[in-house]
């Protein structure tokens, strides 16, 4: 039986030229969380070659139910070394560039130094990071992909990837096409759910930036995570 290596499956499915440009290859992925995190490890197991990861957030307790770096040896550790570790036992040679930084307008700054990312997933929460991103690969032509809300849903069957200006029945989705709109964003490829969220009330007492009200079934972000990888990877192959 011939030798395998850790890419010998990927080999199979998309030849030794296609696993020289994923090499080659650089994503940066925005969102270090739910979303992001499944994301960074399917594109590190998928072979992408340098991996630039954005997130200002320490690993704590509350992302154990859906985020890939979540553990109880990972609490209190900034997520992008958390990933960047993982991303690095899954594959030595990855090249990892790391951020430990929040985006508004000042995606610029923060990659300023790193490698000119080929790919950009949007896997952050806010609409204003959204749309800054949105704006960002709009001017300099770089390739994106947008997750928006899984929160309070329960079906990933009902995952799909529009334009954003073409979705229906997302609240996330409404946010940013309205401050897309106002910001000149012509055109976002984003990964959306029509199903309508399940109603939670607020705690009691809890102020709206703690948002009590937004809970996440454990499988719904990863699912979103590796079918942004999926949409990244095929579009680096011209697949």
């Amino acid at each position: 039986m011939a030798c395998e290596d850790a890419k010998s499956r990927l080999r199979r499915v998309i030849g030794n030229e296609g696993v020289e440009r994923l090499d080659g290859a650089c994503v940066a992925v925005f969102g270090i969380g739910g979303v992001g995190s499944s994301c960074a490890e399917a594109l590190a197991r998928g072979g992408v070659g340098t991996l630039v990861l954005v997130d200002r957030d320490v690993v704590s307790p509350s992302n154990v139910n859906r985020q890939a770096i979540a553990f109880a040896s990972t609490m209190g550790r900034a997520k992008v070394d958390v990933m960047e570790a993982m991303a690095r036992e899954i594959n030595p040679d990855v090249r990892v560039v790391t951020r430990q930084a929040f985006v508004l307008d000042n995606v610029g700054e923060v990659l300023d130094g790193a490698p000119a990312p080929d790919f950009i997933v949007d896997a952050v929460d806010t609409v204003t990071a959204k749309v800054a991103l949105a704006r960002y690969a709009q001017e300099r032509g770089i390739p994106i992909v947008a997750s928006m809300g899984g929160a309070n849903k329960l079906d990933p069957a009902q995952l799909r990837f529009a334009d954003l200006f073409s979705t229906q029945g997302c609240p996330l989705c409404r946010a940013v096409r309205k401050a897309a709109r106002a910001a000149g964003v012509e055109a976002l490829r984003v990964l959306y759910s029509p199903e309508r969220p399940v109603r939670v009330e607020a705690a009691a007492g809890a102020a709206r930036a703690e948002r009590t009200e937004l809970g996440t079934m454990s499988y719904m972000p990863p699912i979103m995570g590796q079918m942004l990888a999926g949409y990244v990877i095929r579009a680096l192959l011209g697949i």
